[in-house]
Parts: C-alpha cells; structure tokens; sequence
C-alpha cells in the first residue's frame, strides 16, 4: 500500500514536472515571439508609418492614392500600438518579471484592455479594406484608364476613407462590450488585482457563432481576400500585357505600371502576413482548434505587415524615395536622386495624352527657358501637376502618377 503511494506520488511529480517545463516554454515562446521581436518591429514600423505620413502629406505628394495610403499608415500604426500594448509588454514582464513593468501588467493593462482590444479590431478592419480600396484604385487607373479621371479624385479618396472608419467602428462596436474585469485578492502580492476576462456576451454561444466566427471570417477574411485576388489578377495581366509593350510607352504610362507593381507588392506581403491569421481563425470556427504558438505568431506577422509597407515605399517608389531623401538626408543624395531635385539643373515633363487618344511630348524646361503648352493639349487622364501652380480643378488632377508615389 505504501509502495503504491509512493508511485503515484512520483508519478504526480513527473507529470508535474513536465507541466511547468511546458509553461516555461511557452513564456519563453511568447517572450521572443512578442515580447521581443513584436516590440522591435512595432517600433520600427510606428517610425516608418510617421516618415511615410509626412512624406505622403507632402502638397507635391498630393493625390488620391496618397491620401488612401496615408489613412492606411495611420491605420496601421494604432494598430502596431495596440499589439505592442496587448501582446507586447505583458509577456516581457511575465517572463524576466521587471519592477518596471510590474505596476503596467497589474494595474494599466487590465483597464486598457477593454479598450484597446476593440480599437484594435476597429483599426484592423480599417486596414484591411483601406488596403481593398488601394487596390481598386489602382484597377481603375490601369485596367479601366478612361474612368479614373472622375473615379480616382482626392475628394473620393477622402469620403472613402470616412465611409471605411465608419463602417469598421459600427461592424466592431459589440467589442466594447466582449471583455470585463474581474477583481481579486492576490495574496502572492498582497493586493488587489483586476484580470481582463470575457464577458456574458462574449460567452453567448450564438454571438461566437453567428458574429465572432462567421461575420468575422465573412468580412476580414473571405469578402476582402476574393476581391483582392480578382483585382491583383487582373492587374497583373495587365501590367505584364504592358510590360511587353513597354517601348511603346509614354513615361507617364511606365510611371502608373511601376505604381501599380508596388501596390501589387503591398498586397501580397499582405495576404502573406495575414493568411496565418485566417488559418487560425478556421480552425476555431470550424473545429474548435487553439493552438497557442500559431496565434502568437499570427499577432507577430500582423504587425509585421503593418510595419514594412515604408520598406516598399523606399524600395520601388521613386518620388516617395527622392522626397524622402529630400527631407531626411544630406543634399549629395538629393542632388543624385532624380530629376526634381533644383541642383539637377534641368526639369523634364511627362508626357499629357490628349482627349483623342495621340500622346505629346514635352520638352525640356529649362530654369532659363518657357515652354509654353499648346491649348489643344486638354489633359484626359493623368494630368501633371506643377508645383507652385494654382489647380484648375482639384477634382480631376489629384489623380496624376506626378503627384503619386
């Protein structure tokens, strides 16, 4: 008898044993998941959305992609703050148990989450249809060349992005209501704690059903990955289409397809980052699946991708890169950067297609010489803008690839 109790005493210890190995595991697991490299690149993503909106906001960067894109730095960077004040920081104190996060983990972060966990949804929905929106702008003024002109204007830009911030504040409104606190003596430490648990309604079992698996599926996921894959096909067929042609091009042309294969890039690093997520998502849905180092890695590979849009902006988009270098490097670089900037010397035009279909090129302007434009050239789709010149009709020149990136 005392031998049997004995076992089962050793065996309790065993498993035990094996049960704590595993929970530090997976603090360990979290901490550099989240708490390191989630914080790393949340910062360095907040920088390179400030940059991206400072340039963007640039009255030479004056357009209705811009001004969509701007919305989606903005959107992104509460986002990265979101995740670096819920995923981040509480796994940094859990595992090296810091005095200086002790008062955050105890006391801040259990009255942040009932509100930062719905703005973090609000902001990620804004994200993913701003990023919708980019897309089909960029399908109209490739693919459908003719209707940009009145479909991709600075005033729509603005109102889509307003009816996007609504609907995504209205769609995730319940949320506010998902997470309550509980309070609770801790006598570990002597006081009083409050832990952020899930509300009566987030433990309704038709609501999870019916709005936290299906709509949330429906709407983040479904909805925007199917039109995202119909408008980047036909985008791709297109640039591809022209890409053979490209000799035959006027330079305002190639400009717009050199836009259009950033945004592609945008949008695949997109779809990569946040396919872990759906994953995630359906196996919850659907099996009732939780497997906690895939969604701690799904959290990374957002924030991930909210950060690394500036990256691409540098990298394939030549004006963003020449005002960047403009605004935030030596004069050397700017003088080698491109054809805008003063030290250059001489400005070259874009060529204007005319209202009957024949493209004119411009000549060189030269700080000595006015050329002055013929008034048959009408502009039709793309009109370049000059600077310091006063805009005849914001609502049909904000669409320019001169204003773009």
């Amino acid at each position: 008898m005392n031998y049997t109790n004995n076992r089962s005493r050793d065996e309790e210890a065993v498993v035990f044993s094996e049960y704590e190995e595993a929970e530090e595991a997976e603090v360990l697991f979290e901490f550099i998941a989240n708490g390191v490299l989630l914080n790393l690149v949340g910062i360095l993503g907040i920088l390179g959305n400030v940059i991206s909106m400072i340039i963007l906001s640039r009255p030479q960067m004056r357009s209705s992609i811009n001004y969509l894109l701007t919305g989606l730095a903005r959107s992104d960077t509460v986002l990265i703050l979101t995740s670096v004040f819920l995923f981040g920081l509480p796994p940094v104190y859990k595992y090296t148990r810091t005095p200086l996060l002790f008062g955050y983990y105890f006391r801040v972060y259990p009255l942040l989450s009932p509100v930062v966990y719905p703005l973090a949804l609000i902001a990620q929905t804004v994200s993913v249809y701003l990023t919708l929106t980019v897309t089909l702008e960029r399908f109209v003024a490739v693919c459908h060349p003719l209707r940009a002109r009145s479909l991709c204007t600075y005033g729509r830009a603005r109102l889509y992005v307003g009816l996007i911030i609504v609907f995504s504040t209205l769609y995730n409104l319940s949320r506010f209501w998902e997470v309550t606190l509980e309070r609770r003596f801790d006598p570990e430490y002597n006081m009083t704690v409050y832990t952020p648990v899930a509300s009566p309604l987030r433990n309704n079992q038709v609501y999870i059903s019916l709005y936290i698996h299906w709509l949330y599926l429906l709407f983040i996921y479904f909805l925007p990955f199917s039109c995202l894959a119909i408008l980047n096909s036909a985008i791709y067929r297109q640039v591809r289409r022209a890409n053979k042609e490209r000799q035959r091009l006027s330079r305002l042309q190639k400009k717009e397809i050199g836009l259009a294969t950033m945004l592609l890039i945008v949008v695949v690093v997109f779809v990569l980052c946040n396919v872990l997520a759906l994953v995630t998502n359906v196996l919850e849905a659907f099996y009732g699946i939780i497997l906690d180092r895939m969604v701690k890695t799904s959290n990374l590979l957002v924030t991930i991708n909210s950060s690394v849009n500036f990256v691409i902006y540098v990298i394939y988009g030549e004006k963003f890169k020449r005002v960047f270098l403009k605004l935030f490097c030596s004069g050397e670089a700017v003088r080698c950067g491109g054809s805008e900037s003063p030290e250059c010397g001489t400005v070259h035009e874009d060529s204007v297609m005319l209202s009957n279909g024949d493209t004119v090129a411009n000549s060189v302007r030269t700080p000595s010489v006015r050329v002055k434009r013929s008034p048959r050239a009408l502009p039709c789709v793309y009109y370049p803008a000059r600077n310091g010149s006063k805009r005849h009709d914001d609502e049909s020149t904000t669409g320019t690839a001169l204003n773009q990136l």
